[in-house]
């Protein structure tokens, strides 16, 4: 057990200092300057040659030599900021820690399967990993919310205490077993925004009636105050907001909304982001498939995952705060809630979560873990800080 912890330490630092002194890690933080008018396709617009060969883990001879080969389609556009920059660190992380014995092939949103349906595309085999979010699977699967868009609910420091230090990295990989999946936490996604809104939010009472982009269990608690919920793909919400066609959204982090152009719209920009305080990415393969690697090739995987997961926690504040600098120079109106609306929304969001875990026992169990872990840290963090 010594040897094995010990070897995970030691590809940890390799990974650390790969991703570091990574070619282009210090122009990536260089101003990308203003961002375009309209979005950069997102999701399922990137499409690979009908004849691409057959996915799969490896051929024979790779066997034999030890070596990897894997297909990983990712649900983020590889250009966009910490999102998409974390999914092109971890493949680089993996060649350069393995000396190029394994390989990550990273195919773009859409090119085998439509984001929403990745996870299906894993099962048949028409890629051999995804690089996606949580929430995709919570349809199949209510808990794995509970890692995604959670509302009220831990931020980034606390979800990577809880997945290492607590039962989350359990509950985590026992719920992707139940799709057939093999899955492990590759980073963690800070706040979001509140989402950009076409007039002002001073009470409850202004959201009746109003078509909102809010998904999951935020939607459910927008629509106990009157709001019209509608399902959108990320590559709609952009134009329907131009469009007029609907009257507000929530679409991700600061960086990320200003690589879409959100900004031109001028639309009131809202914080904080209530409903996803933070939000897990993974990374998984079918579980058979993970199953025949050798030992060390998945240690090596799952420290390029954890070393993702650390190189998110620094990247994902300083791009964020570049971009609340750059909207204030455009003359982005900013707007924190209420405290009469945000105390509204929390109840609000107990109410749902309360009922959600009612009804499903497995949600409750995780959820219950969560917050009885969080007791601890959060009553450091109190004493502690100055």
């Amino acid at each position: 057990m010594r040897g094995s912890s010990n070897k995970l330490v030691g590809l940890l630092a390799v990974a650390m200092v790969m991703l570091i002194t990574a070619p282009g890690h210090l122009s990536a933080q260089q101003d990308p300057g203003p961002a375009s008018a309209g979005p950069t396709p997102t999701s399922d617009t990137v499409k690979e040659p009908s004849d691409a060969p057959t996915p799969g883990v490896s051929n024979g001879s790779d066997i034999d030599h030890g070596r990897v080969r894997l297909r990983m389609q990712t649900a983020f556009n590889p250009g966009i900021s910490v999102l998409g920059e974390a999914s092109r660190q971890f493949v680089t992380a993996v060649k350069a820690m393995s000396a190029g014995m394994v390989t990550v092939k990273m195919l773009e949103a859409g090119a085998k399967a439509p984001t929403s349906e990745l996870l299906e595309a894993v099962l048949r085999g028409d890629v051999d990993a995804a690089f996606t979010s949580p929430s995709y699977a919570a349809s199949k699967v209510p808990a794995l919310q509970i890692f995604a868009s959670l509302p009220f609910g831990p931020t980034p420091e606390e979800y990577v205490a809880w997945m290492i230090g607590g039962e989350g990295g359990r509950f985590h990989r026992e719920l992707y077993e139940k799709l057939g999946v093999h899955a492990i936490m590759c980073g963690v996604a800070g706040s979001e925004a509140g989402g950009w809104f076409r007039n002002e939010m001073r009470s409850v009472a202004d959201l009746k009636g109003l078509r909102v982009r809010y998904a999951g269990l935020a939607g459910e608690v927008l629509a106990r105050f009157g709001a019209e919920i509608v399902t959108l793909s990320p590559g709609e919400v952009f134009y329907k907001l131009q469009q007029g066609k609907i009257d507000a959204a929530e679409f991700s982090m600061p960086s990320v909304d200003r690589a879409l152009g959100f900004d031109k719209l001028s639309l009131i920009y809202y914080f904080p982001g209530w409903h996803q305080p933070a939000s897990l990415v993974d990374f998984y393969m079918r579980k058979d498939k993970w199953d025949e690697l050798p030992p060390d090739r998945q240690a090596l995987i799952e420290t390029a995952c954890r070393a993702n997961v650390t190189w998110m926690l620094a990247r994902a504040p300083v791009e964020q705060a570049r971009a609340m600098e750059y909207f204030r120079k455009q003359g982005v109106t900013i707007r924190v809630w209420p405290a009469s609306v945000m105390e509204a929304f929390r109840e609000t969001s107990s109410d749902v979560l309360r009922e959600q875990a009612d009804k499903d026992p497995e949600f409750r169990t995780v959820l219950e873990d969560l917050r009885q872990f969080l007791d601890g840290p959060r009553a450091w963090k109190r004493l502690v800080r100055p």
